[in-house]
């Protein structure tokens, strides 16, 4: 009689894991993990590879801090994950990085838009950065299972496994506090990328709409050529005279405005 319960169908690792002390955990307590845009688009395109559905089985092992060390280098991510065995797991997630050439390509679409590289300076990833991939034929995240390599020396079967799904959570994180280390998974670290921005951005030739600063402030408090004498209506000096409300009282038999009305006149021909 054939066995109601194959070993394949079993829990590979059913008892508690080994308690890890220093060892890495997210800051997530509880809910949401991924704070950023990106580190939320790196999970969504787990779930949409079909691997997703496991990854809250290692939510609980991200959070004990059951991670022994964990890598990010070209190439993807290796770690070192504490089961329930004496000896840690090996954990690898890789995905393929980028040649010269095309890195070249990505950073010329990125230093010729202004706002990337302002973004990149500050520590942040462009909202439209997986254009700029996609638009030299490159994808910044994994675009199918053939771009994301996934690997544990535990025993269990599924991929991820609860050790995998750890390593996830914990990757998005990492890329919560610094997006390059996205980039360096696919070749390229921050201060090369940053100085590759650099270099070409100051190599660029200026705007042929645009014209020097420096040359722009020699005139820019200059005032233009002034009319020799101000066009206007002539008005009479003594009109505002006749705007003047009579005096109740009268100077010899004669108003007020009236005796000063030549002093006006006098001062009109003077100015």
């Amino acid at each position: 009689m054939p066995d109601p319960d194959p070993f394949w169908w079993r829990d590979a690792e059913p008892t508690r894991p080994r308690k890890v002390e220093g060892g890495i955990q997210i800051n997530s307590t509880r809910g949401q993990v991924a704070r950023t845009w990106w580190s939320q688009r790196f999970l969504s395109v787990l779930e949409s590879l079909g691997v997703g559905g496991r990854l809250s089985r290692g939510r609980s092992y991200a959070r004990a801090g059951q991670i022994v060390s964990l890598d990010i280098d070209v190439g993807g991510a290796v770690a070192q994950v504490q089961g329930s065995r004496p000896q840690p797991y090996q954990v690898r997630l890789g995905v393929p990085a980028f040649g010269k050439a095309e890195w070249a390509a990505v950073a010329q679409a990125l230093a010729e838009e202004a706002s990337y590289a302002a973004a990149l300076l500050n520590g942040e990833m462009p909202r439209d950065i997986e254009r700029v991939f996609e638009a030299v034929g490159l994808s910044l995240f994994p675009a199918n299972e053939r771009d994301l390599a996934m690997d544990c020396s535990c025993p269990d079967f599924a991929v991820p496994c609860k050790h995998l799904a750890a390593v996830c959570y914990v990757l998005a994180e990492r890329f919560d506090a610094d997006p390059f280390q996205i980039l360096a998974m696919r070749g390229r670290h921050r201060e090369a990328l940053l100085d590759e921005l650099r270099t070409r951005r100051s190599a660029a030739p200026p705007p042929a709409h645009g014209e020097d600063l420096v040359e722009a402030m020699d005139r820019f408090w200059v005032a233009g050529d002034l009319p020799e004498q101000l066009a206007g209506p002539r008005t009479p000096p003594d009109a505002l005279l006749d705007q003047v409300p009579p005096f109740p009282i009268e100077i010899r038999g004669e108003q007020v405005a009236e005796l000063l009305r030549p002093a006006y006149r006098a001062l009109g021909t003077e100015i």
